[in-house]
């Protein structure tokens, strides 16, 4: 049994980003482990929060329901909050993960590790996907874990596959699909630069497409939350051509993309 632990930014960003890898690895009988570096305080404030209750509080029911569905295991928090998009005040607030120690906050996901004598952790590419302050700090803190765990695991980052996502908007506006002038997979993000990585860069392509049902499922447990809102409105087989293949680069690897789950 291999034991793979995911590090995310922020709860939902499991359903949009690996929730279909979790799936298929809990279902083969592996050990799947989520960690949130941030409780995502900066999202959208549901109509139903209620009175003393606080959007994390909220945003922690949600991810456990997002655990049952994916066949998690465990759930843990590295007690952070949420730094808000690039140049926000948030993002230098003394409690926010963007400025957090890097060895404190790696030193916190090491100890899971260990506990977990995890084979495999996961982050994100070198500049989180698209640049949010809280993905590019997963991306340092997954590294550096990996170096300070006893047992140092394989470390893998999920990312978006630039090549497809660009013949994907082209074949859409080929068969006349509006997808409006500024949608390219090319454009500059939050930190100016384009969406994910070249396929060239990445290792592994998962193919999630019998897990869709249950990977959406997964993604509604976040409802309260705008952006996940907007594609759960994604007919079901616009959102299988945009999410049913999950893309993960593995440095130190030769150039070449395998079709594989490389969590078993």
């Amino acid at each position: 049994m291999t034991t793979t632990v995911f590090l995310h930014a922020h709860p939902d960003d499991e359903a949009s980003g690996t929730a279909g890898s979790m799936i298929l690895a809990s279902d083969a009988g592996h050990r799947v482990v989520v960690v949130y570096a941030t409780h995502g305080e900066h999202g959208t404030v549901p109509d139903d929060l209620g009175e003393g209750r606080t959007l994390a509080e909220y945003r922690r029911v949600e991810a456990e329901a997002s655990a049952r569905v994916t066949g998690t295991a465990r759930v843990e928090w590295l007690g952070y909050a949420d730094s808000g998009m690039t140049g926000w005040e948030q993002n230098a607030h003394e409690t926010s993960f963007h400025s957090a120690d890097l060895e404190e906050a790696a030193g916190r996901l090491a100890a899971v590790l260990d506990e977990e004598d995890a084979d495999i952790v996961v982050g994100y590419d070198w500049h989180g996907g698209y640049g949010h302050p809280d993905h590019v700090k997963v991306h340092h803190v997954a590294h550096r874990a990996a170096d300070l765990a006893a047992r140092r695991p394989r470390v893998l980052e999920n990312t978006m596959n630039r090549d497809r996502m660009r013949a994907q908007i082209a074949a859409a506006r080929e068969m006349g699909v509006d997808l409006g002038d500024d949608f390219d997979a090319d454009a500059p993000m939050d930190d100016g630069n384009p969406i994910g990585l070249p396929e060239s860069e990445i290792h592994h392509a998962v193919d999630v497409t019998d897990v869709m049902e249950r990977k959406r499922a997964a993604l509604a447990c976040h409802s309260s939350q705008v952006d996940v809102q907007g594609m759960l409105a994604m007919p079901p087989e616009v959102y299988t051509a945009a999410f049913g293949v999950e893309h993960y680069a593995e440095p130190g690897l030769p150039q070449g993309m395998a079709t594989d789950l490389p969590f078993a």
